[in-house]
């Protein structure tokens, strides 16, 4: 794709972006904002966690001794997550920016888990977004997309929709990627763990960037990235009775204009279909000789 062509879809998947997220921008009037302090805790190095004069930005940074990560206080079970990142600039071969929600603190042998990795790189080379999602532990789910823009220049948007019908991941709106439930006991939709938000940025040179071949420049250290207007417009878990156990109909993304993708998202995700993926495992018919199940679920339906 030369760069007019590039330049033109560019154009007209903005457009369509902005038609397509009307709804979710009425949607997020009422979501739950504020400070880090109130949304979230340091897991680990908080001598690598800075902010902005006016506690806005937040940022966390990678040097050859550690990395650094953060976590919600509360857990969700269904809903809108969102928050605004700029990743790490100019070599940051090695270098993983995680953004996901996990069932638990670590990567227990159970979990359930849905992620955001971004993907760091040589200067000058795209930056790679890595999605995978987990049930009780099984993931190997993993799909890999081009961005549109370079997401070290200024903030984007990187959103997840979770229902009992769909996980649906975002970015600027967009949706690249939609991971649907068939509705009936399975292995592979995580429908029934509350799950905290996670971020953390970290060292991955044995496999990140070119398959491991390009390693981490540690002379170009600290690695920075950074994140500012987190949103979630959720159910959040309460012990013992929870009130997510099934599905309600009461909240917007949980109502049934929200189990399917709109038909101006449907645009926009053949867009992406067409133009920016780089590695889907239900086309890995040498790694999975077998298709997984969910694989046959339709994401446009």
């Amino acid at each position: 794709m030369d760069a007019r062509t590039c330049s033109s879809f560019s154009l007209v998947l903005f457009i369509a972006a902005i038609i397509a997220s009307a709804y979710y921008d009425s949607a997020e009037a009422a979501t739950t904002k504020g400070s880090f302090e109130d949304n979230f805790s340091i897991m680990w190095s908080e001598d690598h966690f800075t902010t902005s004069d006016d506690g806005q930005i937040w940022n966390l940074s990678l040097d050859n001794n550690t990395g650094c990560g953060f976590q919600t206080k509360q857990r969700y079970r269904f809903g809108w997550f969102s928050m605004k990142l700029k990743l790490v600039g100019g070599d940051s071969a090695g270098v993983v920016t995680a953004y996901y929600m996990c069932s638990e603190n670590g990567a227990g042998p159970t979990r359930d888990e849905i992620d955001f990795e971004f993907l760091g790189n040589r200067t000058g080379q795209p930056y790679l977004i890595q999605t995978n999602v987990y049930k009780n532990g099984t993931g190997n789910r993993e799909m890999r997309h081009m961005l549109w823009f370079d997401p070290t220049e200024d903030y984007h948007t990187y959103s997840i929709l979770w229902n009992n019908h769909q996980l649906v991941f975002f970015v600027d709106r967009v949706p690249i990627r939609v991971f649907k439930n068939n509705e009936k006991p399975n292995n592979f939709f995580p429908n029934e763990k509350p799950m905290y938000l996670f971020s953390s940025v970290w060292n991955a040179d044995e496999w990140a960037t070119r398959g491991g071949l390009e390693k981490t420049n540690w002379k170009l250290a600290p690695f920075v990235s950074s994140y500012k207007d987190f949103s979630v417009d959720a159910c959040q878990w309460e012990d013992p009775y929870p009130k997510c156990v099934a599905t309600t109909t009461k909240n917007w993304w949980d109502q049934y204009d929200s189990w399917h993708l709109s038909d101006d998202q449907k645009m926009d995700y053949a867009w992406v279909q067409r133009n920016l993926v780089i590695y889907d495992y239900c086309n890995d018919s040498e790694r999975f000789p077998t298709l997984p199940e969910e694989c046959s679920l339709s994401p446009w339906e």
